[in-house]
């Protein structure tokens, strides 16, 4: 065979492999492999989240900052440099693979106010800590208990602090707005600001008992 129709091949059970990877993840709330995470790093994907995400954070020096399924810190070691000086921030997954990739990117970045550990929303684990913002960026639907993880995260915010959930298509893990405002609103949450439309939006979302 040429090597035109090595190439072929190859792109077609790279195609198969990820479409695979999506009918999977719609069934069963699977977070997105290491292997892929290529796709958040491609251009289209970076400035349809990258950019808008950091500044719906409205990040400032000495803020504390907790990245929930933070993955290989696509967004945690930026979001590092941008609460310095004073700042803090701790990203949390559960792939190890990832977490291990995460360890190495902050090695090289030389960051001392960043800590990445496993970690599960919605089953108790994300410990003590008054963080003036969490985000949950396309990582929703990959939790198997949305109210018990968001209420886990309320409980951990400082007064004031705020929840930013971003989430845009053709994610496999997509949330609807409509579904997201429901559930934060039965865990206690009251909508700060809402930006973007149904094909990507970041929610901010703040705790309800700190008008």
């Amino acid at each position: 065979m040429t090597v035109l129709t090595w190439l072929v091949i190859g792109l077609a059970c790279i195609v198969a492999a990820i479409v695979l990877t999506g009918v999977i993840a719609r069934t069963h709330a699977m977070p997105c492999p290491s292997w892929l995470r290529w796709l958040l790093d491609i251009p289209a994907t970076r400035r349809r989240t990258f950019t808008p995400v950091l500044e719906r954070l409205a990040l400032s020096p000495g803020l504390r900052v907790l990245d929930i399924g933070c993955g290989y810190g696509r967004l945690t070691i930026p979001i590092a440099r941008l609460v310095l000086p004073g700042g803090e921030v701790v990203g949390v997954d559960i792939q190890e693979a990832m977490l291990r990739i995460a360890r190495e990117r902050l090695e090289k970045s030389g960051l001392a106010n960043l800590s990445f550990r496993s970690a599960a929303a919605g089953e108790g684990a994300l410990g003590p800590g008054r963080f003036d913002r969490a985000l949950l960026v396309t990582v929703l639907g990959e939790i198997p208990r949305q109210l018990e993880a968001l209420r886990e995260v309320r409980n951990v915010l400082a007064p004031g602090g705020f929840l930013s959930i971003t989430e845009f298509l053709p994610d496999p893990h997509y949330q609807s707005v409509g579904k997201v405002r429901r559930l934060a609103a039965e865990a206690g949450f009251r909508e700060v600001a809402y930006f973007g439309n149904v094909f990507g939006y970041t929610l901010n979302l703040g705790s309800a008992a700190n008008p």
